[in-house]
């Protein structure tokens, strides 16, 4: 009997086994990898549903089950007392083995964030990229770096909050420039007073979630109290501020008449993709939207919200009074009451079905397919790009993994090298590797190429998978080496190597060239122009790459050379100094005072420091 058959048998005879009770399922691979994990209120019906043929009505694609399907070897539950607890445990085993089926929500490190340190008696409002719990309020994550900057520029003109960081602001000495152009109230030495800065930060933290209605009037109050005191110069101050916020609301959308804050969730999917995307409305204006894009998950669409809320405001994002979603959750009430647990006020979800919300609802799934379109669109152009490369250089198969080395270095200092991937046509950073030159003691590229090929390329079976197409910097020397290395392995076979080597403008060259092994002129790339753009974008992302972690070194090697030097300096003191100044121009900048006020720095090692530096 076939193996598949008889472990799907296998299966089918654990169903009786399997409890009535509520609980999580993990499905494993045949290796014991587990590749989906899911809830039920009743295991052994959802179990069930797996294995027999899914009727119309069940909400499941036939494709995306039966992928699965496929793959299970085996199963497991654990059972819960409640659908609450099953919930709780199905989002932290998601957390935990990160299943390759289940939607996982990637982390918000690469949006950028506004942070307002509440817990400071003078809080700065910075730009960073990771939402700690840290007691500071943070709003946010904002679609792109220049939105972040724009929104911080208009406060930062707007309102009197001070500009400069908190190791500025411990060793200020007299007023910056903020102060003198009358952006700034200088908390750094002046004495402000806390109760009117605590003020500036409560109206930052209105406009920042979307309340400029409610602070507009507050302003307009003040500005009308300031007036009928006779103060005109505070009440002209408070004027300006009001049409600067009016200002900025103009450019907002108001998309509702309640002023109830609001997250809109949508869902579209293909068999390729799901998109999921979210509209922010605050204060009863849309203030923004975000895209999540998925692959190869298998979950119903309720399923796939419901794990998306779970893992989406577990990441102490902005909780609003109403989520509106797309399908009608089974268990909603329990999602309610633990988003409720982590906002402290009542959250409701909703299922609207006609009005306003419903309205917002099509904005939102309108959105959402666009952004599902273009990338079907994107990959279909990746495609046709990849099957022209693959006619070029005559590959058997298509060059849907590509790996490209890069080697950098100045005069043989701190060689390194860099290998980047690209899959299906697009960069996977996630596989991108550094290498430092190890064996190599002299200045030579080619003995260089030789060493990082080798260390990828040549550890058996643990250096699998092999690219379809290995790209390398440079013309015939370097594709030589590259080739002999991969034969010398026994993959030359299965690897496709060609190099790109940089137009020589002195013999009139007008394109950079792409060499093949064993042909003495470089490839004719004809009209396709865009293809020969491509092999250049790898290439020169291979370069950035291998730029960036030279330079990582060698500010290393400045940093170790210069302050190791120094006598009464170890590793403790290094790292107290860095950490205070941030880099090496601000230790050289400052003074045997600002020195002498740090942690384990005396008078006799801050004059070394300045001696120094100074020669």
């Amino acid at each position: 009997m076939d193996k598949d058959i008889k472990e799907g048998k296998s299966l089918v005879e654990k169903l009786p086994r399997v409890s009535t009770s509520p609980g999580v399922y993990l499905m494993k691979d045949i290796n014991g990898v587990i590749i989906y994990v899911g809830k039920a209120l009743n295991l052994r019906k959802r179990m069930a549903s797996y294995f027999f043929l899914p009727s119309l009505d069940s909400g499941r694609t036939d494709i995306k089950t039966g992928v699965l399907i496929n793959k299970i070897s085996d199963f497991e539950t654990i059972i819960t007392e409640t659908e609450n607890e099953a919930l709780i445990l199905e989002s932290n085993l998601i957390k935990k083995y990160r299943p390759r089926y289940n939607i996982i929500l990637k982390d918000d490190k690469r949006y950028p964030s506004l942070r307002l340190n509440v817990n400071d008696p003078y809080p700065f409002l910075g730009i960073v990229r990771k939402i700690k719990n840290d007691g500071a309020q943070y709003f946010g994550p904002y679609s792109s770096a220049y939105s972040v900057r724009n929104t911080l520029k208009t406060i930062n003109r707007t309102f009197k909050l001070r500009k400069c960081r908190t190791r500025d602001f411990k060793n200020r000495t007299r007023p910056c420039l903020n102060y003198q152009m009358n952006i700034c109230l200088a908390p750094c030495c002046l004495d402000v007073d806390k109760d009117i800065y605590s003020d500036i930060v409560k109206e930052v933290a209105l406009f920042l979630n979307g309340k400029s209605h409610a602070l507009v009037n507050k302003i307009k109050d003040e500005m009308t109290s300031a007036a009928g005191g006779q103060d005109y110069e505070k009440a002209a101050i408070l004027r300006d501020k009001m049409f600067a916020i009016k200002k900025t609301l103009e450019k907002q959308v108001v998309v509702t008449n309640d002023f109830i804050d609001r997250d809109v969730i949508a869902i579209a999917c293909r068999p390729e993709y799901t998109v999921i995307t979210i509209l922010t409305v605050r204060g009863g204006l849309l203030i923004g939207s975000r895209h999540f894009c998925f692959s190869e998950t298998v979950s119903i669409e309720s399923e796939i919200v419901r794990n998306f809320i779970m893992q989406y405001y577990i990441k102490n994002h902005y909780i609003p009074k109403e989520i509106l979603v797309p399908v009608l959750l089974d268990d909603v009430y329990i999602l309610e009451k633990w988003l409720g647990t982590l906002k402290k006020l009542k959250v409701r979800i909703l299922f609207p079905k006609r009005g306003n919300k419903k309205k917002l609802l099509n904005i939102a799934l309108q959105n959402a397919e666009n952004e599902l379109m273009d990338r079907v669109v994107s990959d279909s152009k990746h495609l046709d790009l990849l099957s022209r490369l693959q006619k070029i250089i005559k590959m058997d198969v298509l060059p849907g993994h590509i790996e490209c080395f890069d080697n950098s270095n100045i005069s043989g200092a701190d060689p390194v090298s860099s290998m980047v991937v690209f899959k299906n046509g697009k960069p996977e950073k996630k596989s991108y590797r550094r290498y430092k030159i190890k064996t190599v003691v002299e200045q030579n590229d080619y003995a260089y190429m030789s060493e990082v090929i080798e260390r990828r390329y040549g550890k058996g079976g643990a250096s699998k998978p092999y690219p379809d197409l290995l790209i390398v910097d440079g013309g015939k020397g370097q594709l030589n080496i590259a080739v002999s290395i991969l034969k010398n392995l026994g993959i030359n076979e299965k690897v496709v190597v060609i190099g790109i080597a940089k137009k020589d403008e002195g013999k009139g060259e007008t394109s950079d060239k792409v060499y093949m092994f064993g042909r003495a002129n470089h490839v004719n790339i004809g009209r396709q122009g865009d293809v020969l753009l491509f092999l250049q974008y790898i290439r020169d992302e291979a370069h950035r790459f291998a730029i960036s972690f030279h330079r990582l070194r060698r500010s290393k090697t400045t940093l170790r050379s210069v302050l190791d030097d120094i006598p009464g300096i170890g590793k403790k003191r290094k790292g107290i100094l860095l950490k205070h100044f941030g880099g090496i121009k601000k230790i050289m900048e400052a003074s045997i005072e600002e020195l002498i006020t740090l942690p384990g720095i005396s008078s006799e090692v801050a004059e070394n420091i300045k001696e120094k530096f100074d020669r």
